[in-house]
């Protein structure tokens, strides 16, 4: 008998990549992952520092002061109503998103399915594999939105979950929200969306699906991307008060704690949205600029309608050579599509998170 067998990092695969860019150029300009480059407010800053929490255990549900920055950001934002009673903390959000399926097997034994969008971050489907569950993908449509009257009846039955990811990455879509939280409801499956980009919404307004009710919902939030500070790892969860209660127990018996200077780093962060403003426009010239350098190279690269990525459709569905293109042509490091699910193997995503002058650097290389 052999154990979980762990399947390769997906980033790992673009080590030859590099090598070939930096063979060319001297060195790669990466941006195949979306972690932020620019600088968090000095507001943020000065409460890291000043925070003395360092000595004592940080509440594994987040401070008062945390919570009710969190729900006055929701309602001043999104015009959600939230009792900060129905929000925790996490460490950022890829361990609430990798170990979600794990707690709610335990609260719900007889179900093992994990429903995520077939297009989308890699760990919605790793969390189920690690918790000895079942991934199941949701097939999007042509503009990359969750089509949940495609859920096969059979998987609902066994749902433990429902994933969305809205606005997405990779590809920008921006779901339904009414339609799944409806299905949900409807279905009796809590669904958790992670809004992580919802302030680097670009068609219409941010949303959130709290904006529904509370009812068999979770929303999920990052302060990585809209603050520049993914090295804090610092987020929330907020909805459904039941779900909630239940996730802030095992949390606090697992020991999940993000640290009180992050916390502080949070609250002042939360109560600022000068700094965000300022980074959407910086995130939406760079989306334009990088756009016309993939058409300069004879490529189309659609604007997405949120997030920091744009999705460009490989030529003949090859992804991995246009990857081996950008790094060979322009120094430049992309993703291939399928390391965010099959359905997306015939495109590439670029993170522009890089400076200005990176993008320049690139451009210079046509």
């Amino acid at each position: 008998m052999t154990g979980f067998e762990l399947p390769p990092y997906p980033y790992d695969g673009l080590i030859p990549a590099r090598a070939l860019a930096a063979e060319r150029f001297g060195s790669a300009i990466d941006m195949s992952v979306g972690t932020p480059f620019d600088a968090p407010p000095q507001v943020v800053l000065d409460a890291i520092a000043s925070s003395n929490s360092e000595r004592g255990y940080p509440p594994s549900i987040g401070t008062a002061a945390f919570r009710d920055a969190a729900a006055a950001w929701l309602d001043g934002q999104f015009s959600v109503a939230i009792d900060p009673k129905q929000i925790g903390a996490t460490i950022g959000l890829k361990e609430f998103v990798a170990g979600l399926p794990h707690w709610l097997k335990l609260r719900t034994p007889e179900r093992d399915t994990v429903l995520y969008p077939a297009v989308s971050y890699p760990s919605y489907a790793m969390g189920a594999d690690l918790a000895g569950c079942r991934s199941v993908p949701v097939p999007v449509d042509d503009q990359w939105r969750l089509q949940v009257d495609a859920i096969d009846p059979a998987d609902a039955e066994r749902a433990l979950c429902l994933w969305l990811n809205t606005p997405g990455n990779p590809a920008g879509g921006l779901d339904d929200i009414d339609a799944a939280a409806a299905w949900g409801r409807a279905h009796g499956v809590p669904v958790f969306s992670d809004e992580c980009y919802i302030e680097f919404t670009w068609d219409g307004p941010g949303r959130t699906i709290l904006q529904t009710g509370e009812t068999g919902v979770v929303a999920v939030h990052s302060l990585s991307k809209r603050s520049n500070l993914a090295g804090m790892r610092s987020g929330f969860y907020a909805g459904d008060a039941e779900l909630v209660h239940w996730l802030q127990e095992i949390r606090k018996h697992s020991g999940f704690m993000t640290p009180g200077p992050t916390q502080a780093a949070a609250v002042a962060a939360l109560g600022d949205q000068v700094h965000v403003d300022e980074q959407r426009e910086r995130y939406w010239s760079r989306l334009q600029a990088m756009a016309e350098v993939v058409g300069e190279m004879g490529l189309h690269a659609p604007m997405p309608g949120g997030g920091f990525y744009l999705w460009v459709p490989a030529p003949d569905g090859d992804a991995w050579a246009l990857t081996n293109r950008f790094a060979e042509e322009l120094g430049l490091i992309v993703s291939p599509g399928e390391f965010y699910g099959p359905a997306g193997a015939d495109h590439v995503r670029i993170a522009v998170v890089r400076p200005d002058a990176d993008i320049e650097t690139v451009r210079s290389r046509l």
